[in-house]
């Protein structure tokens, strides 16, 4: 297990990454290439329907800062700029967004062996101050996250969650949305030789007095060749079956099914990521 309770966004990821990462209902089409000079260049296209997005990255390095600037199809100009270790533990990123002037950011992250803080401001006039926390260790932790608009003098986040973690089981317990989503996740790994693994979500809506429960599980059937399935009680049905058919170049279907309308066109999707 890692030092350190990590970030608050490391509270519950095990299991959304098992329930969630990977699933799509689109094709996209990602390529990924390096130049002699150490840049790295990617694009993508994503087709959503009868959509078609596409973007067009590189990312520079030089000692410990590192450069990524991306140009979406909607004439958008995404920057970052990340500087690892500027203090001790510290971590510092300015983000930014062309034409959107409200969206420059920065942020610092400090990681310790009993602490993990991530704080975030907008560089513009009346900014909104993210802060989250979380203090533990890697086996136990608990943190709060929070966000307050300096113009309205609101708050318009604050969440709290804690996580239990031992070899082969992660438990978390999260609310979320001022209060009115009690989220509790579980993780656990059945075999580290194939990543067998299964997880489970249960979700409360206080105002709504609704639950939603999604269970999943990821096996792999060799070195290269990964399958997962999800499902909840709304009767969808998720599954996907991932291939690395080159060193860091993966292939990606997968599928949904609604149960309770299987008249309705099951969806599909396919993913390609290419890497030299």
């Amino acid at each position: 297990m890692a030092k350190g309770p990590g970030l608050y966004t490391d509270i519950g990821k095990k299991a959304r990454d098992l329930l969630y990462r990977d699933y799509q209902s689109d094709q996209k089409l990602s390529i990924t290439t390096y130049s002699t000079t150490g840049a790295v260049l990617s694009t993508s296209a994503t087709k959503k329907g009868e959509l078609l997005l596409a973007d067009v990255g590189t990312q520079l390095k030089h000692g410990k800062a590192t450069v990524d600037v991306k140009v979406d199809t909607a004439s958008n100009l995404l920057g970052t700029i990340t500087v690892d270790e500027a203090a001790p533990g510290v971590k510092s990123i300015l983000s930014f967004k062309v034409p959107d002037e409200r969206s420059t950011k920065l942020e610092l992250q400090y990681l310790h062996d009993y602490a993990g803080i991530n704080t975030s401001v907008g560089l513009t006039a009346n900014p909104t101050i993210n802060f989250s926390g979380v203090l533990g260790t890697s086996v136990a932790s608990l943190g709060t996250d929070v966000s307050f608009d300096t113009k309205t003098g609101n708050f318009t986040k604050y969440n709290a969650g804690l996580s239990f973690t031992n070899a082969d089981l992660i438990a978390s317990l999260a609310v979320n949305e001022k209060g009115n989503v009690l989220n509790a996740s579980y993780y656990h790994l059945l075999s580290p030789l194939t990543n067998s693994a299964v997880g489970a979500e249960v979700t409360h809506n206080f105002s709504t007095n609704e639950n939603t429960i999604t269970v999943g599980t990821q096996h792999a059937l060799d070195p290269l060749t990964t399958v997962k399935a999800r499902a909840n009680n709304s009767g969808k049905v998720h599954a996907l079956i991932q291939h690395e058919w080159r060193p860091k170049s993966l292939f990606t279907i997968s599928g949904e099914v609604d149960t309770k309308a299987v008249d309705k066109t099951a969806k599909l999707g396919l993913a390609l990521s290419l890497k030299p």
